[in-house]
């Protein structure tokens, strides 16, 4: 093995250990609580997995595999280390010195929250008809707007603000790096969500607010190319969650199925149940590869804008069908609170909407055929 090679199968040993020790026993009670882990999520940054998920860092297979295990046990640890890594891709790509040298190494170590700000009230996530404005004012930008469903937005300390510089559709626009504390910034409650509940997501109200110059990500006006190498992180991140829930959903349901007696024998042994297993296992097989194929492509620098998106359509696709039968498996029992199954069918709901919806990736994969 190389020395990258070692470093990254002792991080996955360590990433393991932290989900069946920490996350699976953690998790019912959070959610239900709805608290977000922050010592969890600061830990899992300075083990590097934020660094690892950049696309520069050439590690996406090693990422994607510790964010599956994660999502295997709590889906919004995983998905918060995925938020933090698209909340460091604009400013390790495109941020100006001072980004570089004294905000983004907070944002590795977990020692500052970010997050991204993308949709908005009348344009969703439409990014040609952003209303959130920013007008040079001296040396600063002055934001105006509001901006909605930003992951992190209770928790965070900095976010990247798309946000209209200039002209109108898709040029013009501009990413900003703001302070959360910075005066005129408002958060609102955090939505009342179906699923991941531990993971804050708010709406966030900008009024006046005055951004230094050196904060742009990359250049005025052309914010949408840093959006857009977000974009294909996020399908990526997100497929990643989307395996890593599936396969912790059937393996549940598998060992369920081995215990349980119906008819002087364990369900697993009648047909109806092992095959309905089987197919999980295949669908959760094939998401997995399709996934790691796209990473493997981008970490020898190819553009997967295409494999990325199909990567999440899929992923997302089948852990909705796998955690529906994980489920049905587990009978009435699985539609208990009792049971983590029902939570994990309202969390892989949440996967087909974001980052996209399942039916933009299918007009993404459309559009390049």
């Amino acid at each position: 093995m190389t020395v990258t090679e070692l470093a990254g199968a002792a991080l996955l040993d360590e990433v393991v250990r932290l989900t069946r020790d920490e996350l699976r026993p953690s998790a019912d009670a959070a959610e239900e609580a709805k608290e977000f882990p922050r010592e969890l999520v600061r830990r899992l940054c300075e083990l590097g997995l934020v660094r690892l998920g950049l696309p520069e860092s050439r590690s996406g297979l090693v990422f994607c595999r510790a964010i599956e295990t994660l999502a295997s046990g709590w889906l919004a640890v995983a998905e918060s280390v995925h938020l933090q890594v698209l909340a460091a891709v604009g400013p390790a790509r495109f941020g100006g010195t001072h980004v570089r040298d004294d905000v983004l190494p907070t944002m590795l170590s977990g020692a500052v929250i970010g997050g991204n700000c993308f949709s908005e009230p009348n344009a969703g996530s439409d990014l040609s008809h952003l209303e959130t404005t920013a007008v040079l004012d001296g040396d600063r930008y002055r934001l105006n707007g509001e901006k909605s469903w930003v992951g992190h937005a209770n928790v965070g300390g900095v976010f990247n603000v798309y946000c209209r510089t200039a002209g109108g559709g898709l040029g013009g626009i501009t990413c900003l790096l703001v302070d959360a504390d910075s005066p005129g910034l408002s958060v609102h409650r955090p939505v009342r969500k179906m699923g991941v509940r531990a993971l804050p997501t708010a709406t966030i109200t900008f009024t006046d607010v005055l951004v230094p110059r050196d904060r742009v990500i990359g250049r005025p006006n052309r914010g949408m190319l840093v959006a857009s190498d977000v974009f294909v992180q996020g399908r990526i991140g997100l497929a990643a969650c989307a395996v890593g829930l599936a396969q912790g959903a059937l393996e549940y349901a598998v060992a369920y199925a081995k215990k349980r007696i119906q008819f002087g024998q364990p369900v697993i042994q009648f047909q109806g149940v092992s095959f309905l297993l089987a197919d999980m296992a295949t669908q959760i097989q094939a998401a997995r590869q399709l996934l790691h194929y796209a990473v493997t492509r981008r970490d020898a620098g190819h553009d997967v804008s295409v494999e990325a998106a199909q990567a999440k359509l899929f992923s997302t696709d089948v852990a909705m069908r796998v955690t529906t039968d994980a489920v049905q498996v587990l009978g009435a029992y699985g539609y208990t609170q009792d049971s983590p199954a029902e939570r994990w069918m309202r969390e892989a709901k949440l996967l087909q909407i974001i980052e996209g919806t399942n039916q933009i990736q299918r007009a993404a994969i459309a559009a390049r055929l």
